[in-house]
């Protein structure tokens, strides 16, 4: 099984191209933390529990 994530899909990103697929879900909330810190100088670590489960309802997998 993989599981994916596009960051567009998130509201306010929609300009974002990135798109990640990894083979658990531990692995891909690594990428996505290191692509919000890099990409969108965002700090993952003080993403509120509101904000992981919107992108935890866009993680698909397949």
């Amino acid at each position: 099984m993989a599981y994916s994530y596009r960051c567009k899909d998130y509201p306010g990103m929609e300009a974002c191209p990135a798109s990640f697929t990894a083979e658990s879900e531990a692995e891909l909330w690594k990428h996505i933390e290191l692509h919000g810190s890099v990409a969108h100088q965002e700090e993952p670590d003080k993403w509120s529990s509101e904000d992981r489960q919107q992108i935890k309802s866009l993680i698909r997998e397949s």
